[in-house]
């Protein structure tokens, strides 16, 4: 065949093609995630051009105001409307802009940002080398006790990369509960998850445990993602599209014009429940609900707590924001068969982390046994399904958030020749040594066992509430009696802090810099306005409690 002809047959075969539109983005809606993944970016590239001694200063800068930048976009997006009459769908069918995402992100961003002060503490350690040291190893790729990790310390390398990892996560968790489709869902999945498997391996104490951690939860992680992948790709074989909107046509059947080729798939509810069922396993795995929580405790425990707190508190703001979305915008269809199942994942968490946190002696897993136990608190708004349901979780994850990351923080400054001391042990006695960190501490605690003025009161309230209204008054009945069981434990560590005698080898409290100070006080600032005055907050999340389909 001779080249002209071979020519023609490309030029004909072409033209009746039309041109592919270029995507329309509304760039402006979505600049608070946009501001953290750039800054992100920018972050690796101070890595590799930046001098070693500056890295520190110019990474926390970065950091901070991308994350400062960005709540403000938030804010002026809700201040715009976006969070109520002009919520809709932006980036192509990608990303939902309504009141539940934007109310989420904010939660996020400032939850991000106070737990960025705790990666940035530099005065906990004592100086190495005339250097100050921080939560995070030296050199993460060297072995533990090698003679390069040495020699790292002694040049007084610090790994700066923890803030772009960080921001990563953090622009991840932003896009999750705001995917409006199932690919976007798993690709922001994928983003915030990578970043923590990375940043739980690098703690500058106790390193092999920190690395077992990682290697745990990245082999656990892996799975999960692999089953939400799998689930995705069953959806798409029944609905024919990723597309929320579509399939929750596709659920509820009012969908009009079926293609052909998809007829015969869309009768088949097996592909509906088996994949459902998978995307919402991967779901509840990021929550750590029960049976899906095997790696929390580890994980808490072995990770740097500067991490464990902003994983604790972010996690879960992204992961129950996520799963509202699918229930309420996709599945509201299959309601009947989606609640029994949440009924028993519901009551099995409350009733697993608060029976199993009663045995923990580390403080560290104690706390992961109270994360998984609240839950299971959430997941009684979640099965509420009204939107009093969605505002209270909104409400509960915001007040959660904060209390976390301030009570890991407070874990942060008891310290003893080995790094921190968690072993509750050693806490015996702390309220007479230093007693104005107990007390914060025993605040925080309050919170979390939900005694009345404090956030911890005002959030189960309104979600036990919403649940009660929502025909789950059983659920109610049984998130009470482990609210009880919650409190023993709660309260049997602010006992052994102020009516123990303090032990002659005890741990010290470090003198944080302001910036565990800041963090610590805004935890305490949260916790007690919420306690005493939720009610404008209830209101700010009952006006952001509506989905956008």
């Amino acid at each position: 065949m001779s080249a002209s002809a071979v020519h023609s047959l490309w030029t004909t075969a072409a033209d009746p093609i039309s041109k592919i539109d270029a995507p329309k983005i509304e760039y402006g809606q979505l600049s608070p995630t946009l501001i953290v993944i750039g800054a992100a970016v920018l972050g690796i590239l101070v890595e590799a051009f930046v001098p070693r001694k500056s890295r520190y200063y110019v990474q926390v800068f970065l950091a901070v105001v991308a994350l400062a930048a960005a709540f403000a976009a938030v804010v002026g997006l809700a201040a715009g409307g976006y969070g109520t009459t002009k919520a809709h769908i932006a980036a192509m069918g990608a990303i939902a802009v309504d009141g539940p995402a934007l109310f989420l992100q904010g939660t996020i961003l400032l939850a991000g940002l106070v737990a960025i002060f705790t990666f940035a503490e530099r005065r906990l350690d004592p100086e190495a080398h005339g250097n100050r040291v921080d939560s995070f190893a030296a050199q993460a790729a060297s072995v533990p006790g090698s003679d390069s990790e040495k020699a790292a310390i002694k040049a007084g390398f610090t790994t700066t990369e923890v803030f772009p990892l960080a921001l990563f996560a953090i622009g991840g968790m932003l896009v999750f509960p705001a995917a409006n489709d199932l690919l976007t869902l798993f690709i922001a999945l994928e983003v915030f998850s990578l970043p923590l498997y990375l940043l739980c391996a690098v703690a500058r104490r106790k390193r092999l445990m920190s690395q077992e951690a990682a290697v745990k939860y990245f082999l656990l992680g892996a799975f999960a993602s692999a089953f939400t992948l799998f689930g995705i790709a069953l959806l798409y074989g029944y609905a024919g599209s990723v597309s929320y909107a579509t399939l929750a046509s596709v659920v509820d059947g009012s969908i009009q014009n079926v293609d052909p080729a998809l007829a015969d798939t869309m009768g088949n509810d097996a592909l509906l429940l088996i994949g459902m069922a998978l995307v919402v396993m991967g779901l509840l795995f990021k929550v750590g609900a029960v049976p899906f929580h095997m790696w929390t405790p580890d994980v808490y425990q072995g990770a740097p707590t500067p991490v464990t707190g902003f994983m604790a508190a972010g996690t879960k703001v992204a992961a129950f924001g996520a799963l509202l979305r699918l229930l309420y915008v996709v599945l509201p269809g299959l309601r009947w068969d989606w609640r029994p199942v949440m009924w028993a994942v519901a009551i099995v968490t409350m009733l697993g982390g608060a029976i199993v946190a009663i045995t923990q002696t580390d403080i560290k897993r104690l706390l992961a046994y109270s994360s998984i136990a609240h839950a299971g608190f959430i997941l009684a708004g979640v099965i509420a399904t009204s939107p009093d349901g969605v505002s209270s979780v909104l409400f509960y994850l915001a007040a959660y958030s904060f209390v976390t990351i301030g009570a890991f923080a407070v874990v942060t400054l008891v310290r003893d020749a080995g790094g921190e001391a968690t072993h509750l042990s050693k806490w015996a006695g702390l309220g007479r040594r230093s007693p104005l960190v107990a007390a914060v501490f025993a605040v925080f605690l309050l919170a979390f066992a939900g005694i009345p003025l404090t956030s911890g009161f005002a959030g189960k309230f309104a979600v036990f509430k919403a649940a009660a209204e929502g025909g789950a008054g059983a659920l109610v009945v049984v998130g009470v009696i482990s609210s009880a069981i919650a409190a023993f434990f709660y309260i049997r560590v602010i006992v052994l802090m102020f009516f123990s005698e303090p032990k002659a080898d005890g741990p010290t409290v470090a003198v944080p810099s302001p910036l565990t100070m800041t963090t610590i006080a805004v935890g305490v600032a949260v916790t007690i306005v919420l306690g005493l005055a939720p009610q404008y907050f209830l209101d700010l999340a009952s006006q952001a409690g509506v989905f956008v389909r």
